[in-house]
């Protein structure tokens, strides 16, 4: 069974109320979700704190994602959490700030992290904000009982890629066609002011499928 989770909160210290800043007519974090829908997986969690879920509850049912609590800083709990919940055995890792992200690598990613029997698996190389990582279920769960230092626990995956002697790891060069040093991601008022005219682009120049694809994105960026 394979779980895409994707983790969203309301805190935000460089872009207050991120979450919820519009784009194209709708929240952020909807069109997130919306990005992630091209995605094969069996199925789609919103993972947040507690406080989160009367604001994101709607949101995530329009978008087909089940809501999962957990803590709002230990976000590697939170994943744990929805693991334990829905006990999926492949973990498909995805940030709210990233309406780009690029649906066509994360299920090629996918495929060959399962393929290759990978406990995590991401690509070097694509922009930045438009990658997911993949992870076995069973791993995370490993590195929640063994992970001490903070930023383990917040950034969710790093206890797994810095042991290379107790996981298997799949970090290949993503291929060309979804290579590009652009800036893709949410994170500040710049970001949000260039994400809402790439957005329009994207809505006036393709099909309502083929914005969510990193070979239709990286073409309207170039």
């Amino acid at each position: 069974m394979i779980a895409l989770i994707l983790q969203g909160r309301m805190d935000s210290t460089r872009l207050p109320g991120k979450c919820l800043l519009p784009l194209e007519g709708e929240p952020l974090i909807f069109r997130v979700m919306e990005a992630l829908i091209p995605v094969r997986c069996d199925i789609r969690i919103l993972a947040c704190p507690e406080d989160c879920i009367p604001v994101f509850s709607t949101l995530a049912e329009k978008a087909g994602f089940v809501i999962s609590a957990g803590s709002e800083n230990d976000v590697l709990e939170r994943y744990c959490c929805a693991i334990r919940r829905y006990s999926p055995d492949v973990v498909i890792r995805a940030t709210a700030d990233n309406p780009f992200v690029f649906a066509d690598a994360a299920e090629e990613l996918c495929r060959e992290a399962i393929q290759l029997g990978a406990d995590y698996a991401g690509y070097t190389g694509l922009p930045y904000g438009a990658g997911v990582e993949v992870i076995n279920a069973e791993a995370l769960l490993r590195a929640e009982r063994e992970s001490t230092a903070i930023i383990e626990r917040e950034h969710v995956c790093p206890y797994l890629y810095n042991h290379g002697e107790l996981f298997k790891l799949h970090r290949p060069l993503a291929p060309r066609k979804w290579q590009g040093n652009i800036r893709l991601t949410i994170d500040n008022q710049e970001d949000y002011i260039r994400s809402e005219k790439l957005y329009n682009q994207l809505t006036q120049k393709t099909t309502s499928h083929e914005r969510y694809y990193g070979t239709t994105i990286l073409e309207i960026c170039n």
